[in-house]
């Protein structure tokens, strides 16, 4: 699948009615095949509102949403078959789980896509690895827990093989444990199959660590796109539109605040630690602590 292109992109809520809003507008931006994107904001910024334009879910107010250059939204056909090259998964997914069994919910959006017993079973199986949730096969999707249903949710998107898989919130109201099984789940997928990976997220230490490319949206406007080096280097914007940075950032900026000088950019733990050894090096003449 070719770059998806974003072309002044706009959608209003309830048009010619006094409820009308506009949610988005003037977006433009490329998402390259392979990508590890971040989409951040504060609530009601226009992120979940864009990223179902990705997919046809919701259709334009104005411009367009193009895939290998072709417009997405041209026809009832072209609508169809992008919902299966961009699988979304929203916001607690596991409400969505219906089926008796964890296999037949993760069969689902396969057997839809006219796929054969065989072929179905191949993906079920193949997104239940992804996930390591194999072993639940024959259980009920309702008696598993938080951490589990999450997972059976994210399996039964991947299981329809898309080329680029968004996350709406994939980590919000897991536990520490959950959050990490999730995010190493989503990390599996995109290594084994070079998919594009977008993703909603209101934790900026989960951005700043996993993400190559963050996108910030504030009052339906694209205000910010680059690498996380360049997003968090900006902790005054980010903190003027509503938005947290990462702890490390925090961290490191309340050091400065008391006049410990750290080099080089501090979004990640890894490299708070650094910068610390280094100013502690360089404060003690190169002698290493202990």
């Amino acid at each position: 699948m070719a770059e998806i292109q974003v072309e002044d992109l706009r959608h209003v809520y309830s048009p010619g009615t006094p409820f009308e809003r506009t949610a988005i507008e003037a977006v433009n931006l490329a998402l390259p095949q392979g990508q590890f994107v971040g989409v951040i904001g504060h609530t009601g910024s226009g992120k979940s509102t864009f990223i179902q334009h990705l997919n046809a879910l919701l259709l334009p107010s104005g411009g367009r949403v193009l895939s290998a250059g072709e417009d997405i939204n041209r026809d009832k056909k072209s609508r169809r078959d992008i919902k299966w090259k961009v699988g979304l998964v929203f916001q607690y997914p596991e409400y969505q789980l219906f089926a008796e069994t964890v296999y037949e919910d993760i069969a689902f959006g396969p057997r839809n896509m006219g796929l054969s017993v065989e072929q179905v079973d191949e993906r079920v199986r193949e997104a239940a690895g992804f996930v390591g949730v194999s072993e639940l096969f024959e259980r009920s999707p309702l008696e598993l827990s938080g951490g589990q249903k999450r997972r059976i949710a994210v399996a039964g998107v991947i299981a329809m093989r898309p080329e680029v898989l968004v996350l709406d919130e994939p980590t919000a109201g897991l536990d520490p444990e959950g959050c990490a099984q999730i995010m190493a789940n989503i990390r599996a997928y995109r290594e084994k199959t070079g998919a594009t990976v977008i993703i909603v997220s209101h934790d900026m230490d989960g951005a700043a660590a996993l993400t190559e490319r963050l996108l910030v949206f504030d009052k339906g406007r694209l205000v910010m796109d680059g690498p996380p080096e360049e997003i968090f280097s900006q902790p005054g914007r980010l903190t003027a539109m509503g938005l947290d940075v990462p702890r490390p950032t925090a961290i490191a900026l309340a050091l400065e605040a008391r006049g410990v000088q750290l080099q080089g950019p501090v979004y990640t733990h890894e490299q708070l630690t650094n910068a610390i050894l280094r100013a502690y090096r360089d404060k003690e003449g190169g002698r290493t602590p202990c």
